[in-house]
């Protein structure tokens, strides 16, 4: 019977084996195994899925601002993706700041942070079937190449320097190749105060950064079968 760990991995190596110990097994199969109550909808429960994958690879920052397994440096995302290996929805990475501060970098930025080096888990979803009956498939790090990093960053700064000289509501998510802003709030009623770019406040839908999801894909492909 397989069962959370009891404490966090300790290594880059004990994490995938961790990864690798899932890989197989149904969402509903392993809440069950831990004796976690199932939700009934997803829609008002849509990260159970990633809290029983985070509660089986031991993963321990919660909703800190930092990497999942912060004392690895490892991101984790859970995506859900077909049949085939294709990611059926964009993966959210951070929050984007309304007003960001002026000298950061994309180096320096938290979401470069975020996804140094990422723990893909892709859940494999088959047409009209429960969510929890999504199969874990096999998780991989990821730590973005040259030509990744630098297509992040291009998007990155394009979309921060909007951000920057106030033209928050000339966002749409059109903007960016690999990566997107996207309103990030549980209801379009929430709003949050910024600038735009004749310095007046406004009020606009709090942001987040989005990869999209063919960017996601050819992730998620380098390593589509178990083992």
């Amino acid at each position: 019977m397989i069962s959370p760990p009891s404490s966090p991995p300790q290594s880059i190596e004990e994490l995938e084996e961790l990864a690798n110990q899932i890989c197989g097994f149904t969402i509903g199969e392993l809440a069950q195994a831990a004796g976690v109550t199932i939700p009934t909808h997803l829609k008002h429960h849509k990260g159970f899925a990633g809290q029983i994958i985070e509660l089986y690879l031991g993963a321990e920052a919660g909703s800190k601002p930092v990497p999942d397994f912060e004392h690895l440096g490892v991101e984790l995302k859970t995506l859900p993706v077909s049949d085939k290996g294709s990611a059926i929805e964009s993966t959210f990475v951070c929050t984007a700041p309304l007003t960001p501060e002026p000298f950061v970098t994309f180096e320096t930025s938290h979401l470069f942070n975020k996804l140094k080096q990422v723990l893909w888990i892709p859940l494999v979803t088959y047409k009209n079937q429960p969510w929890v009956e999504r199969i874990v498939g096999p998780g991989h790090i990821w730590r973005p190449d040259t030509v990744e990093k630098q297509l992040l960053k291009q998007d990155w700064e394009e979309l921060t320097e909007i951000l920057l000289t106030g033209h928050v509501q000339d966002l749409n998510a059109s903007l960016g190749q690999v990566l997107q802003i996207r309103p990030k709030a549980a209801s379009s009623r929430v709003k949050k105060q910024t600038l735009d770019e004749d310095g007046k406040s406004i009020q606009v839908n709090p942001k987040g950064f989005y990869l999209r999801a063919a960017f996601t894909t050819k992730i998620i492909k380098q390593k589509f079968m178990c083992g």
